[in-house]
């Protein structure tokens, strides 16, 4: 949808190729199986939307989705240690997949150059090796199909895209591409808030530290629309949660800290336990194909998808949108196009590998020497981040995808994480006595 709304900024038509019936609310759907665990749109993402969809922001918190500040809204354990609440920095928009996307869709569709082919998939480009003319497309249901013409032809089919193999059946080469996979398995439940703390309570997570010699296990609560919790848990290769309603709550307590755990420990269950297991990070290179044909580009999980533990999805598809549209406005070809979507994912994606492969029975390509260092920088920056304002900051500009990953490097950082936090970390969770009274009294 928001790469639609970019070509038609650029085309006088805009055919959307979906394979789901749509629904006419914030409902799930088949094509979007992960929409039932925690989403996080971090406020990179969140301006991303707004700068291409005006007032998608606004019609969301009226909608019922939630403004989180952080850090000041946020209780937190990290790696490194308990998150100080701060005076907020940056802004995470929590609510349900499903609002996002209808919200987002129902925006979009007010142009009456877009249309939709729903209950219909893509099966094949059109054209060669030198340029694609289109897309072969076909009804789920009938089988039947049709030839689509165009001037340009966008991959955002997400995580089961087929598009390295119909390059290759297009005659180019084969496209690089790699995996980093923790078998982390998510478990997820939706509850009714207490009445008391339906409205203004902070995101609950409890990280995992990938330098345990044991399963990276998590617990994340975020307050959702309509007096709801939405609570997942996540469980590395070996420590997986069970999609058995009898053992949520023990585990949610089992995590780093039983904080989660004890919130819902009380708490009217809304929903049974759903589980997913398509948590890989998984990344196309697209960019580097030198022969890249002209009226072809890809984005979103198309291009790259990340663990969910870490919330980068929806915002690094939006500003890959904002990277298609800066092209077409500069008149850029397709090539240069698709590398400047590469470098909007570089960083989430450097950070979401470099901390998966360290856990127990990873699979993928281990750390370079130069990755090892970086990643022990990283690891004492976000320890440094847990009594130091000003690292607090630049982490979450980075975090939130709100700032460069660069500014993580500017020697005024390099020199307060050599010196390290100069405080002690909080050894208790961070809610407030107000913030434990309203769920437990």
């Amino acid at each position: 949808m928001l790469a639609a709304s970019v070509l038609v900024r650029h085309f006088d038509e805009v055919t959307v190729v979906e394979r789901d019936k749509l629904p006419d609310g914030p409902g799930p759907r088949s094509g979007v199986p992960q929409a039932r665990h925690a989403h996080l749109l971090m406020s990179g993402g969140a301006r991303a939307i707004e700068s291409l969809l005006p007032g998608t922001l606004d019609s969301l918190f009226a909608a019922g989705a939630h403004r989180i500040g952080v850090p000041n809204d946020l209780v937190s354990l990290s790696a490194q240690g308990w998150v100080p609440r701060f005076p907020e920095m940056q802004f995470i928009v929590s609510c349900s997949r499903g609002l996002v996307d209808w919200v987002v869709r129902r925006q979009v569709l007010r142009d009456n150059k877009i249309s939709v082919l729903t209950g219909t998939e893509p099966v094949a480009l059109l054209g060669d090796r030198a340029a694609v003319s289109g897309v072969l497309v076909e009804d789920r249901i009938s089988r039947s199909q049709i030839s689509l013409e165009a001037q340009l032809v966008v991959d955002a089919t997400g995580r089961g895209s087929r598009l390295p193999a119909w390059l290759t059946a297009l005659g180019l080469p084969a496209v690089h591409s790699e995996s980093v996979d923790s078998g982390l398995a998510y478990a997820t439940r939706i509850f009714r808030a207490p009445e008391s703390a339906s409205d203004g309570f902070p995101i609950v997570n409890v990280q995992a530290n990938p330098r345990d010699p044991h399963p990276g296990c998590t617990a994340t609560l975020l307050p959702i629309e309509d007096g709801r919790w939405l609570v997942t848990l996540s469980g590395t290769r070996g420590g997986e949660p069970s999609t058995d309603e009898s053992s949520f709550v023990s585990f949610a307590r089992s995590v780093r800290n039983p904080v989660v755990g004890e919130l819902i420990a009380d708490a009217e269950p809304l929903s049974p336990v759903y589980g997913s297991h398509s948590t890989a990070n998984r990344r196309n290179f697209f960019e580097r194909i030198r022969s890249w044909p002209a009226g072809l580009l890809a984005l979103g999980d198309s291009v790259a998808t990340y663990n969910p533990v870490y919330g980068h999805g929806m915002s690094i598809a939006a500003q890959s949108a904002q990277a298609l549209d800066a092209g077409l406005s500069a008149g850029r070809g397709a090539r240069q196009i698709q590398r400047g979507i590469g470098k909007v994912v570089d960083g989430a994606w450097a950070m979401a590998t470099n901390q998966d492969i360290l856990y127990p029975g990873a699979v993928g390509k281990p750390l370079s020497l130069a990755g090892r260092v970086l990643q022990r920088y990283t690891e004492r920056l976000v320890r440094t981040a847990t009594t130091e304002a000003a690292v607090t900051r630049v982490f979450l500009d980075a975090f939130t995808l709100s700032g460069p990953m660069a500014k993580l490097m500017s020697p005024k950082v390099v020199w307060a994480t050599m010196r390290g936090p100069r405080r002690s970390v909080s050894a208790e969770p961070t809610l407030t006595a107000d913030e434990r009274e309203r769920v437990t009294g």
